[in-house]
């Protein structure tokens, strides 16, 4: 589930980054998420369930929603979701419902991840849907800013 670290891969991550940077200053666990069809962005998301008091506010969930309602269609088949944390077993759930083709990730998540780390839905063979993964790209720059966010909200507790 790890690959080699393509430049478009990276950049996107970037990209991702830049939106976790987003949900932290907006107090949220910083994590990002985009969808690229093709060479173009056309969904973007930041956590956002504290704001809006949506357990469903992830990331990945909102970047779909964006993205489905840029192209009018809840299918977005041969798109990419970029994310810098692992998606969880909601999340990958409504990645596999969009028909997304390929999720990249940043930080491994060994307490909720569903693709690989504590479950692995993706590989899972009664599910009627494939979807490949690739994890640890940028994971460095990824862990660093959910370590940094935990480790500031317990100096503040």
């Amino acid at each position: 589930m790890t690959r080699s670290q393509s430049t478009p891969d990276v950049r996107y991550m970037q990209q991702a980054l830049s939106l976790a940077q987003r949900a932290q200053a907006q107090g949220e666990v910083p994590v990002g998420a985009l969808v690229v069809l093709g060479d173009q962005v056309i969904g973007e998301g930041w956590n956002r369930p504290i704001a809006s008091h949506d357990p469903t506010a992830h990331a990945e969930i909102i970047a779909l929603r964006v993205a489905a309602t840029a192209i009018q269609s809840y299918r977005l088949s041969g798109a990419v979701l970029y994310v810098t944390l692992e998606p969880c077993a909601m999340c990958i759930g409504a990645i596999l419902n969009a028909r997304i083709a390929r999720v990249v990730f940043g930080a491994w998540d060994l307490r909720a991840g569903a693709c690989g780390s504590v479950l692995d839905v993706p590989r899972e063979t009664a599910l009627n849907h494939r979807v490949d993964v690739f994890g640890g790209v940028c994971s460095e720059e990824c862990g660093a800013i959910l370590t940094q966010f935990f480790e500031a909200r317990r100096a503040r507790s």
